[in-house]
C-alpha cells in the first residue's frame, strides 16, 4: 500500500463520493464504476465510494464528479470520519483486498484569444497534466506566459490571472477531457501530433486507458521520475517540457 494511503489512513479521515447516475443509457453505470475502480475507490454502498483523504484523491474525485454531472447525474464529495456501521480497519482491509484484486460537453463555438504575457496559475506539486499543459501554453498559446504555483485549497485569483488544471479554473477538465485536451479545443489548435500527445496525457491523468497508445506507459514513468527527483515546480516544468517536445516531434513523423 502506498505512502499517501498510509498517512491518510492513520488520520482516520476519508473522502466520500455520493453520486447518482442517470438510469439510461445503461453504459453510464458501467463507465463510472470502472473509473472509480481504476482510481482506487472502494464501495460502501451502490452509490457511495471511499478514498483516502489526499490531495490527489480529492482532485481525481472532483474531475470524476464533473464527468458525472456532465452526463446528467449528480455528485457530492465530503470528508468524513466513520462513527457507526463501519470502522477504519474495515475500510483499510477493503483497500488491501482491492489492491490484490486489482455525452459530450457543450461545444465552444468561439476560439479563445488572449494577449501574451499572462500569469497562469496552477496547483503546487505539478504532475502530468499540469506539466504538459504548461508546455502547451508556453509553446503554442502564450510564449510570454508566467507561471505561478499555489496551494490546492483556499486560493483566490488576482485580477487578470488565468487558472489551469485546478478546480473551478478558467481552463481545466471539461466532461471527460483532461486540461491539455481542453486547451487544444478552446484555443482551436488542430495539430494532429498535439492531439496524440493529449491522448497520452489523458490516459495517464484520468487513468481510464481510453486511447491506449503504446508510448503512454513510458511517458508515465518518465514523468513520475521527474516528479520524484525534482522538488521545485519550476524545474519540473523545464524538465517535463523537454519530454513533451520530444514526444510531439516523435508524433510529427507518425501521425498525419
Amino acid at each position: 500500500m502506498n505512502d499517501s494511503f498510509e498517512s491518510s489512513a492513520q488520520g482516520a479521515n476519508w473522502l466520500v463520493l455520493v453520486h447518482r447516475v442517470p438510469p439510461k443509457p445503461d453504459y453510464l453505470r458501467v463507465k463510472f464504476r470502472r473509473r472509480l475502480t481504476k482510481l482506487g475507490a472502494v464501495p460502501l454502498k451502490n452509490s457511495v465510494y471511499v478514498m483516502p483523504d489526499t490531495e490527489e484523491a480529492l482532485e481525481d474525485l472532483q474531475w470524476l464528479a464533473r464527468e458525472i454531472e456532465a452526463d446528467g447525474g449528480s455528485a457530492v464529495i465530503c470528508d468524513a470520519r466513520f462513527l457507526h456501521g463501519v470502522d477504519d480497519e474495515e475500510i483499510r482491509a477493503m483497500f488491501h483486498d482491492q489492491q490484490r484484486a486489482a455525452p459530450e460537453p457543450a461545444q465552444h463555438e468561439l476560439v479563445d484569444r488572449l494577449d501574451p504575457g499572462r500569469t497562469w496559475v496552477t496547483r503546487q506539486d505539478v504532475h502530468v497534466d499540469r506539466i504538459a499543459s504548461a508546455w502547451l501554453i508556453h509553446t503554442f498559446i502564450d510564449p510570454k506566459a508566467q507561471f505561478c504555483f499555489v496551494p490546492a485549497r483556499g486560493y483566490r485569483p488576482a485580477p487578470g490571472e488565468l487558472r489551469f488544471d485546478m478546480f473551478e479554473a478558467e481552463y481545466t477538465h471539461e466532461g471527460d477531457r483532461c486540461t491539455f485536451e481542453t486547451l487544444l479545443r478552446r484555443f482551436g489548435i488542430k495539430d494532429k501530433p498535439l492531439k496524440a500527445v493529449g491522448e497520452v496525457v489523458h490516459d495517464i491523468d484520468l487513468k481510464d486507458e481510453r486511447f491506449g497508445r503504446e508510448e503512454t506507459r513510458g511517458i508515465a514513468s518518465l514523468i513520475e521520475g521527474i516528479v520524484s527527483s525534482t522538488p521545485r515546480d519550476e524545474d519540473r516544468l523545464t524538465r517535463g517540457a523537454a519530454v513533451f517536445a520530444d514526444l510531439h516531434s516523435f508524433y510529427k513523423k507518425r501521425v498525419r
